[in-house]
């Protein structure tokens, strides 16, 4: 299965994607296209983790939204679901 497939499938969770290179991305996945998976990022607060900048939900699309982190398919080596790291 590849990382596109994988990613489409899990639209809406929380997940990790590891790129090749080491560096590691943690969010919801807001929008899968042929050359991204778009995360609203999860950031580390005075108070655990959340969403980062207001979430981004109210009215905004992935292309649209400077918070959403846009990493590229071709660079993700792995990929882990999320939900069990915070909850």
């Amino acid at each position: 299965m590849s990382y596109y497939q994988l990613c489409c499938q899990h639209k809406g969770k929380v997940v990790h994607i590891y790129e090749k290179t080491g560096k590691v991305h943690c969010g919801r996945i807001v929008e899968v296209d042929r050359e991204y998976v778009w995360l609203d990022p999860m950031v580390r607060g005075p108070r655990g983790f959340g969403y980062g900048y207001g979430g981004g939900y109210g009215g905004y699309r992935y292309g649209r939204n400077p918070y959403f982190v846009p990493v590229a398919l071709a660079a993700v080596g792995g990929f882990a679901l999320g939900a069990a790291f915070f909850w």
